[in-house]
């Protein structure tokens, strides 16, 4: 039997993909797996129309989109060959040490200088902004969106100008929990908060379970973002080392747990964490939800990234483990849907009475069109069709950029590749510094997000975070090249 054909070829007929995608992804599985390595041919186009009865202009595309992404090389009257792309000769970024864990620490100064970095940014309004989180416009449903709203507001004419429903639309709250059923999470739409994204969610659940000068457990390195919140609520911040690959370190948060018994909440990002892209396995998901309901300690997960992630089946959340309420779940449709909706919720658990009332102490509800728009959009097949969509240009798009690292950043380098997403965490040789390859790049019109910003420590001042919002163009290959040559040159 042909190698090729072993394993099952298409991806799920629901999600939409046209034929030639489904069978690209096969062969990048196949190649994944090893079964055919770099520098083997493929077969030509005849033969795989053949195998897998398909027409000439379906072959056709599928070395076409395994050429764009890197992992097939054209050579002349000689056929396509398998792609040994750069990347592949960079190290994984280094696993964290579990040093004696220092005193919890405010973040004083800190949120200063995260704003100082985002003042300079700004200040380059028409640089390439490699330092976000967000993908591209171009890279979201605006024309169905944009025809959802019209006919909603042709239906609903005041929907603008009416109060808008506590705790968020009953639509978009039913179609949400009944999504949640797919990844093993069991909520009710009276269970759902709607929220102005997921940092509004994280700020609410801290607010629910601590007060100011508690102590709060944090990945290391962790979201700039939520540094700032826990320096404005007033809050005390313990760092737990966090994996590349496997995510927070159970081990570590077992000795800071018993170290320091005051702590009150962890907040963690388990699948496609910011910044390094790391997903936690199951098995660690489910330790890690045992582990704070048998020390008390209230779970904040801030779940973003999900839908992003890359796989047969969707990646469940933390929440899905949660038996007494001990988890706050707080997920967003920015990064996967819309980011100018500002659109979340949660799922605040035993915390929900609390919860709903910070929230209408804080913003009472949220604009009404967006949600209805949202939860028509969530509840039709187009949803997944779109994530389909966005996960395999994400995939190009990281993997070229990845690609690019490789070719032009200097020996020393490391990367860790995530398995979705559209961030890259990037270790640059030793003594180089982050925060002079920001004000490096800055006058050549190319914006990164140094790794001081992650930590209150000075751990990741040699890290970078790089985004690959966009379409992979010569302005990307340029950035990318003037990169790797300010790298070279800082000290």
């Amino acid at each position: 039997m042909n190698p090729l054909n072993d394993e099952p070829l298409l991806t799920p007929p629901e999600t939409g993909a046209p034929l030639y995608e489904r069978l690209a992804d096969h062969y990048r599985r196949v190649i994944a797996s090893g079964t055919l390595a770099p520098g083997d041919r493929m077969p030509s186009v005849r033969a795989l129309m053949s195998q897998h009865r398909v027409s000439l202009s379906t072959a056709i595309q599928v070395f076409r989109r395994l050429e764009d992404g890197g992992w097939l090389q054209a050579r002349p009257r000689a056929g396509y060959f398998v792609r040994r792309p750069h990347a592949s000769k960079l190290a994984t970024v280094a696993e964290p040490d579990i040093p004696a864990l220092a005193e919890p620490a405010r973040y004083v100064g800190l949120h200063e200088r995260i704003s100082r970095v985002i003042e300079r940014s700004q200040a380059f309004p028409d640089a390439l902004n490699l330092g976000g989180a967000t993908a591209d416009a171009v890279l979201y449903p605006t024309e169905r969106l944009q025809a959802l709203a019209s006919r909603i507001l042709r239906h609903r004419p005041t929907l603008l100008t009416e109060v808008g429903e506590d705790g968020g639309a009953a639509e978009l709250r039913q179609a949400v929990a009944k999504r949640a059923l797919s990844t093993g999470v069991t909520v009710s739409p009276d269970e759902v908060l709607v929220t102005s994204g997921g940092v509004e969610g994280v700020n609410l659940a801290l607010r629910a379970v601590a007060q100011p000068g508690d102590t709060i457990a944090v990945e290391s390195p962790a979201f700039f973002g939520l540094l700032q919140i826990l320096e404005s609520l007033g809050l005390r911040a313990l760092e737990i080392p966090t994996s590349p690959t496997t995510g927070l370190s159970l081990e570590a948060l077992d000795i800071a747990l018993t170290a320091c018994p005051d702590i009150k909440a962890l907040v963690v990002v388990p699948n496609l964490q910011n910044p390094l892209g790391c997903v936690m396995p199951d098995t660690r998901k489910a330790e890690l939800v045992r582990l704070c309901a048998s020390r008390g300690v209230a779970l904040i997960e801030d779940e973003p990234y999900r839908e992003l992630i890359e796989g047969a089946e969707p990646a469940r959340p933390l929440k899905a483990w949660d038996r007494d309420g001990g988890v706050i779940y707080c997920t967003s449709l920015n990064k996967v849907l819309a980011p100018g909706m500002r659109l979340g919720w949660m799922s605040s658990g035993r915390w929900q009475g609390r919860v709903r009332l910070l929230k209408f102490a804080q913003t009472r509800h949220n604009e009404s069109l967006a949600q209805f728009v949202a939860a028509e959009f969530i509840g039709s097949g187009a949803y997944d069709r779109h994530l389909y969509r966005l996960r395999e240009k994400l995939r190009v798009q990281r993997e070229a950029s990845a690609d690019a690292i490789g070719r032009y950043f200097p020996e020393g380098t490391r990367l860790s590749l995530p398995p979705g997403g559209l961030l890259l965490w990037v270790e640059l040789p030793q003594g180089k510094s982050s925060d002079a390859l920001f004000e490096a790049a800055l006058p050549h019109g190319i914006r990164i997000a140094p790794g001081s910003i992650f930590s209150n420590s000075a751990r990741f001042r040699s890290f970078i975070r790089l985004s690959c919002p966009g379409p992979f163009d010569t302005r990307m290959e340029a950035a990318f090249r003037q990169l790797g040559r300010l790298v070279e040159a800082i000290d």
